[in-house]
């Protein structure tokens, strides 16, 4: 019994020390995220699926619309969907 709780304690050590890596490595790849401007997102996104419509092809309440939908397929961030929407209605119309 106390052999099964040693390595149990071992296991779930180092599944803490993966999940603190992870979670150090993805903040550090937010910082890189947080400064990229809505062209670069929208280029690096918006395609990868589809071809990615263009910024005039729909209004300013469809690229709301859009955006949310896509947010939640693509599981971006609410900033860089704010990022690529405030792209493509500044860009369209």
């Amino acid at each position: 019994m106390k052999k099964y709780f040693i390595v149990f304690s071992v296991l779930l050590l180092a599944f803490s020390i993966c999940m603190t890596v992870m979670t150090i490595t993805s903040c550090a790849v937010s910082q890189k995220v947080k400064d990229k401007t809505g062209t670069q997102l929208w280029g690096e996104n918006c395609g990868r699926c589809h071809n990615a419509p263009g910024p005039g092809e729909f209004s300013a309440t469809n690229w709301d619309i859009i955006g949310r939908h896509m947010r939640v397929r693509t599981n971006i961030t609410a900033t860089e969907e704010k990022k690529i929407i405030e792209y493509l209605k500044n860009t369209g119309n």
